[in-house]
């Protein structure tokens, strides 16, 4: 159970944020430091791990309500942080240095433990952990992530049907385009052809898709109703903060991995090798065990803290965080990891 106690470490990135709200200065990109300067230094320097656990060990670990409660802890954390912000914007008095590392900074965190704790809860059957991950989801306006990515993500990934799958030779500034928008556009279609196979009216309230959108409205009606028209704007810079993040880890999560296309004309199963795994612990602890993402997709319904190390998984050079600091610059990404997928193709194809 001590050793359990790391993921609370996870906390230190929200936190960061909150310093930042406080102290104001430098201190407002405090998070931006934390996560995408401090952590992939460290990362190069702190061992990996591709431990394991035995039966009995994963038995006790999924009986275990701690990692859940760690879970459900991030929404007041994001809640409670998301209004400190407005409130340090109400006060006025802060220039635009401290208002861009302040908009960066919480952004992150609504990608971190907004989206990311979103995407683990999203994948839980039960009503209470889906409603917790939608209202992870919805400072980001990002709520129809589950759906796509439940229904169409997992279905497609590793194939060009997937908006959220990278290609080889594609920046991350023309994946991000591509995937917001084809995302948000496939979650209508999906939500379409769910609604007619239940014989279901389109409009009407069985429409997931026009709820989320409903809902999105009132929250920002919300934020401008309690803190004036004013602060609108930031509720919308900070939302693409959040989903920026994630489209971030999208990218470089399946970078030029492609699934094979059979004489059938569906594609092969889902395995470990059509996802980057990476083994770096701080990552891991940070994101909640997102980067062992190989065990993720091949099992989806395998909780966090007991995603595994597959050999056949293809590893990252460097952590989920440094990696995404890499994809920034396009030349040196393509030079550090095209040279990866064509060593991953020519074993796979």
């Amino acid at each position: 159970m001590l050793k359990d106690t790391k993921y609370l470490l996870a906390y230190i990135l929200p936190f960061s944020a909150f310093i930042g709200l406080y102290y104001g200065g430098i201190w407002s990109f405090a998070a931006v430091f934390l996560g995408f300067l401090i952590i992939p230094l460290l990362e190069l320097v702190l061992p990996q791990s591709t431990e394991n656990f035995d039966g009995e060990t994963e038995e006790l670990k999924l009986q275990s309500f701690f990692f859940d409660f760690l879970l459900y802890l991030n929404i007041p954390i994001l809640y409670g942080l998301v209004w400190y912000f407005f409130q340090t914007f109400q006060q006025g008095g802060l220039s635009t240095f401290e208002q861009i590392g302040m908009i960066l900074s919480t952004g992150l965190i609504l990608g971190s433990i907004g989206i990311n704790v979103a995407h683990e809860l999203g994948h839980r059957k039960n009503p209470l952990a889906q409603l917790a991950s939608q209202s992870l989801l919805l400072p980001s306006l990002y709520l129809h992530f589950n759906i796509e990515h439940n229904y169409g993500h997992h279905k497609n990934v590793a194939t060009d049907k997937d908006p959220a799958s990278s290609r080889k030779g594609e920046s991350i500034y023309a994946f991000w385009w591509r995937s917001v928008l084809g995302c948000y556009r496939n979650a209508w279609a999906l939500e379409s052809k769910r609604l007619k196979s239940k014989k279901q009216n389109f409009w009407s309230w069985n429409n997931q898709m026009l709820r989320f959108q409903i809902t999105q409205i009132i929250y920002l009606a919300s934020i401008a109703w309690l803190f004036g028209l004013s602060a609108l704007p930031f509720a919308l810079l900070i939302a693409v903060g959040g989903f920026t993040l994630l489209e971030s880890v999208n990218y470089i999560e399946h970078y030029g991995l492609r699934r094979k296309k059979m004489p059938s004309g569906r594609y092969e199963t889902v395995s470990p090798r059509h996802s980057w795994n990476s083994n770096h612990e701080l990552g891991r602890i940070m994101l909640y065990e997102l980067t062992r993402h190989s065990d993720h997709h091949f099992k989806a319904s395998r909780k966090y803290q007991v995603l595994r190390h597959i050999d056949e998984s293809p590893q990252l050079p460097y952590g989920y965080p440094g990696s995404i600091v890499l994809a920034l610059c396009p030349p040196i990404w393509f030079k550090l990891m095209d040279q990866e997928v064509e060593k991953w193709r020519s074993v796979h194809g």
